[in-house]
């Protein structure tokens, strides 16, 4: 069994019942029983055509659950007749999917989630575990998911920005359970790229790559985390890094900047310095000033107090977080750092301090405190 060519081709089967007439609850749960079927025969009886034979026994699991359902008896229409086996129509529906799971009208983690069941073809089990939540919990939020888009027209013009958007959860969400959901991000955002000719989709491609370059450099043997400025840099990835700086490019050489190129091109210069001192702050600060221009976005101000502490000192740092609300996730740990780097030990301690009440994870939490201890023993960086 190979399970990557079994959820690559996953988006067409579902894609082929629902443009068949099946409504994309009833279209989904055919396609996983069809998944479980070809578990359990194909490897004694491979076929020939994988695709072809998943449509056959979906549609076929369709039609069964559809006649034996009276409240869906007006969907007779629909069963009279089963097509002739033939060959699948090659039709890619994937695009049409990932705008059907990132419907505006479902939350975020009810999309990330119907994203990964309908399009990454994994089980509810697999992304419980993933999110570190029962099963069950799991199969009524996807089932929820699947009952508010059952009645969206399947070609309907969707959102670009909302399917990215998903996708970028999706990568965020890290490393839980025994799924590598930032991994799975990837491969599903190539699927996209695939789909669409699209300077963001390449954008966010781009950044996933660049990031996901450095994660056998964030933790120490111990679990612990290690900060950008002091990772092992031979440990980065660079085929990653390549990929990711020549699609950068060719998206930016399209002279339609979005947020998530910006983003993709601060990664690229952090990647591209062979030490932290040689760092380009300076044309970071600037592309943080296109990102601040093009979302406003509070955490990206966030992260450019720090850029141009770096670029321009601790206490130009300090200017620039002075205009940012103080409730806002990490301004503490911001707050500590420039602190630290202007001399001012105690409070940079205190402020360590407070920034590991509020972390919004365990690793997290256990390295700002070592900071404080560190601070409160009377160490220097």
């Amino acid at each position: 069994m190979d399970e990557l060519l079994l959820r690559s081709i996953v988006p067409g089967v579902l894609g082929v019942l629902v443009r068949r007439g099946a409504d994309f609850a009833a279209a989904e749960d055919a396609v996983q029983e069809a998944l479980i079927e070809a578990v359990r025969v194909w490897p004694s009886d491979p076929p020939r055509d994988p695709k072809a034979w998943l449509v056959t026994v979906a549609w076929r699991r369709f039609l069964d659950a559809t006649r034996a359902d009276a409240a869906r008896r007006r969907r007779e229409d629909v069963v009279e007749e089963e097509p002739a086996p033939g060959p699948v129509p090659g039709t890619d529906d994937t695009l049409q999917l990932y705008f059907l799971c990132a419907h505006p009208s479902l939350t975020p983690s009810s999309a990330v989630a119907l994203t990964l069941r309908a399009i990454g073809g994994l089980t509810t089990r697999q992304i419980a575990q993933a999110y570190l939540v029962p099963e069950a919990t799991m199969a009524q939020r996807i089932s929820r998911a699947k009952r508010t888009v059952s009645g969206v027209p399947f070609d309907r013009p969707g959102d670009v920005s909302t399917v990215l958007r998903v996708l970028y959860l999706v990568f965020n969400e890290g490393y839980s359970g025994d799924l590598d959901l930032a991994a799975e991000a990837i491969r599903l955002t190539r699927q996209l790229a695939a789909a669409i000719d699209h300077p963001e989709v390449a954008g966010l491609l781009a950044l996933m790559l660049l990031h996901h370059a450095r994660r056998a450099a964030r933790t120490a043997p111990d679990g612990s985390l290690v900060p950008l400025a002091e990772q092992d840099r031979g440990r980065w990835d660079t085929t990653a890094i390549a990929e990711g700086v020549r699609i950068l490019q060719a998206a930016l050489a399209r002279d339609r900047l979005g947020e998530y190129q910006a983003q993709a091109a601060v990664a690229a210069l952090h990647a591209d310095a062979p030490t932290a001192s040689e760092t380009d702050w300076v044309q970071i600060v600037e592309w943080y000033d296109e990102l601040a221009g093009l979302t406003d976005s509070p955490v990206i101000r966030l992260n450019r107090a720090v850029a141009v502490g770096e670029a321009d000192g601790p206490r130009a740092g300090l200017a620039a977080l002075a205009e940012l609300d103080g409730a806002l996730p990490r301004y503490a740990a911001v707050a500590a750092y420039l602190r630290e780097r202007d001399g001012d030990l105690e409070r940079a301690a205190q402020l360590y301090a407070e920034a590991a009440r509020k972390a919004p994870n365990l690793a997290e939490r256990d390295h700002l405190t070592r900071q404080a201890a560190r601070l409160n023993s009377g160490q220097r960086r």
